[in-house]
C-alpha cells in the first residue's frame, strides 16, 4: 500500500494535516516528515513495536541507534539520568538545530532506539513543520533518514517515496530541506566529549562554547555504537562514487570510459562525463545540494560518480564525511 502524501506549508503548517500526522505517531504507526537536516522517518519513541518497525522499514540493523527528537530542552531533560552544563551551553547555543546530544538514557527509552546502549541521543529540529509535529503528537519521537540503510538520505518528500512508499504511513510534504546533511552527534554520556559524527555544527563551534573535543572511539564491525552515521559505508547513491581532484580526474574518467558517468565539481573547468554538475564552493550551500545532486545523478542512470573533494578544512568535515563514506 502506498503512503498517503499531505502537503504543508513550512512556514504555516496546516493545523489539521499536522493532527493527522500526529494521531498516526500515536496509534503506532510511521510518518516521513522534514526537518532541516533531511526528511525524517518518525516513530514514537516509547513505543518499542513502532520503533522496530522503523528498522523493519529502513532495512537498518540493530546495532545502529536512533536520534529522539523532542520539541523543547525540558521535553529531552525528562529522557535523561544527567544533564550536564555542557548540555546547557549546547542547547543554549545550538537548538533547535542540526547538533545531536548523547546523554545517560531513562529507563523509559527502549533499548531498541539506542541499540541496548545507556545512552541515548536527541536534538530539537529547527523546522516549523517538524517542531509543530512534535508539539501535537506530544511525545518524543525517534526519527532517522527516511531511506534504506546505507542509501542515499532524502532531502524532498519524492526521494522519501522512492524508497520507502510501501513502508510509512504518511509522508507530510513540506518542499526541501535547507540543511541537507544530517545532525552534528556530540556524546555527553562520558567523562570527555567526543564527536562522533561530524556535521554542520562544526568541532570549533561546538569548543568555542564547551572547550576540547575528542574524537569517537573505535567500534567494531557489527558491534553496537552510540551514534548513527559510523558504519564504513553510508549515504551512498545507487552509482559508484569515487573521489578525485582536478588534476587525477582524467584517469579516473580513463577508468571508466565505457560507464555512464557524472561528476560533482567545485572547480571552473567543466569535466567531459555526461552530466556534469558544479557544486557551490560554500560548505553550506553544498550540503544543502549534495544529496539531491546525487539523487538526480541516480535518476539519470549514472554508473559511476566523480567528486571532486572540497578542501580539508573544518568547515567542510561534515561534507567530506558524507562523502567518503558514500565512496566506501
Amino acid at each position: 500500500m502506498t503512503a498517503r502524501v499531505l502537503t504543508v506549508t513550512p512556514k504555516a503548517p496546516d493545523a489539521d494535516v499536522i493532527a493527522e500526522a500526529a494521531a498516526v505517531l500515536r496509534a503506532g504507526g510511521l510518518v516521513a516528515f522534514p526537518t532541516e537536516t533531511v526528511y525524517g522517518l518518525g516513530a514514537n519513541a516509547l513505543d518499542e513495536t513502532a520503533v522496530r518497525r522503523i528498522f523493519s522499514a529502513k532495512g537498518r540493523p540493530d546495532f545502529n541507534p536512533l536520534i529522539v527528537h523532542v520539541a523543547d530542552a525540558d521535553k529531552a531533560r525528562e529522557l535523561v539520568t544527567a544533564w550536564p552544563e555542557q548540555a546547557t551551553l549546547l542547547a543554549e547555543r545550538f537548538w533547535p538545530g542540526p547538533l545531536t546530544l548523547v546523554l545517560p538514557k531513562k529507563q523509559v527509552v527502549p533499548d531498541a532506539v539506542t541499540a541496548g546502549l545507556g545512552a541515548v541521543g536527541i536534538r530539537i529540529p529547527a523546522h516549523p513543520v517538524a517542531l509543530a509535529l512534535l508539539r501535537a503528537a506530544a511525545l518524543p519521537v525517534a526519527a532517522p533518514s527516511a531511506n534504506r540503510f546505507t542509501e542515499l538520505s532524502p532531502t524532498s518528500a519524492e526521494h522519501v517515496l522512492k524508497t520507502l512508499a510501501d513502508k510509512v504511513d504518511l509522508v507530510l510534504d513540506g518542499g526541501p530541506t535547507a540543511v541537507g546533511i544530517e545532525s552534528t552527534v556530540l556524546d555527553l554520556s562520558g567523562d570527555t566529549p567526543r564527536l562522533l559524527r561530524p556535521g554542520m555544527v562544526s568541532q570549533a563551534e561546538l569548543e568555542s562554547a564547551i572547550g576540547a573535543i575528542g574524537g569517537p572511539p573505535a567500534v567494531a564491525p557489527g558491534a553496537a555504537r552510540l551514534s548513527p552515521g559510523m558504519t564504513e559505508r553510508h549515504y551512498a547513491p545507487r552509482a559508484r562514487v569515487v573521489l578525485t581532484d582536478a588534476a587525477a580526474w582524467p584517469e579516473h574518467l580513463a577508468e571508466c570510459y565505457d560507464q555512464l558517468s557524472g561528476a560533482l565539481i567545485l572547480g571552473d573547468e567543466m569535466w567531459a562525463v555526461a552530466h556534469p554538475m558544479r557544486m557551490p564552493i560554500d560548505p553550506v550551500a553544498y550540503a544543502a545540494r549534495l544529496y539531491a545532486a546525487l539523487h538526480a545523478l541516480d535518476d539519470l542512470g549514472c554508473q559511476v560518480v566523480l567528486v571532486e573533494m572540497p578542501p580539508a578544512d573544518v568547515e567542510w568535515a561534515g561534507v567530506r564525511d558524507r562523502l567518503v563514506r558514500a565512496s566506501s
